[in-house]
């Protein structure tokens, strides 16, 4: 059914699951699978007296390449084609135009993404940016809330 999915990944716990339900999807249709990873360049910082944007910025590419590496593994294991893609968003696009872009590009038929990332700021102020492609987007969207899969890990309590 889905032939190529590109999956939005961060490093947070909640792209993680997202990217290992893709996975599995991919491996289970026989798709091409892209995990799409953002640099996001928030101008809030850069008005700092003294401070030098490009450090932040080098250290999510450098981020965003490790993160690549053990992604790529994970996907070599399962038997999975694709490769991971980096993009950069900007004051004019935000991350969901970047993602939804990258999706169109990779001429994706499903996007796979978690529901809560690490843009903390960015939601309180903006929203979601899993809320945003969704309502933006021009294709599936498989939604990974943060909960998925808790159920399956031992409960502190009953320790």
């Amino acid at each position: 059914m889905y032939k190529r999915i590109l999956v939005a990944v961060d490093g947070s716990h909640t792209s993680r699951r997202a990217f290992d339900a893709a996975l599995s999807l991919a491996s289970s249709e026989g798709a091409e699978l892209q995990p799409f990873y953002v640099v996001e360049n928030t101008p809030m910082y850069f008005e700092a007296p003294g401070y030098d944007p490009s450090i932040l910025r080098n250290r999510l590419i450098e981020q965003g390449k490790e993160l690549g590496t053990e992604l790529t593994e994970a996907m070599r294991a399962k038997g999975v084609t694709g490769s991971v893609m980096v993009g950069e968003a900007s004051s004019t696009d935000d991350i969901s135009v970047v993602v939804l872009k990258a999706a169109a590009d990779f001429n994706a038929d499903l996007l796979v993404m978690g529901t809560h990332g690490r843009r903390g700021v960015q939601r309180l102020l903006l929203g979601s940016v899993a809320e945003r492609c969704v309502r933006q987007a021009a294709l599936p969207v498989l939604l990974i809330p943060a909960a998925a899969g808790q159920a399956d890990q031992p409960d502190d309590a009953s320790a």
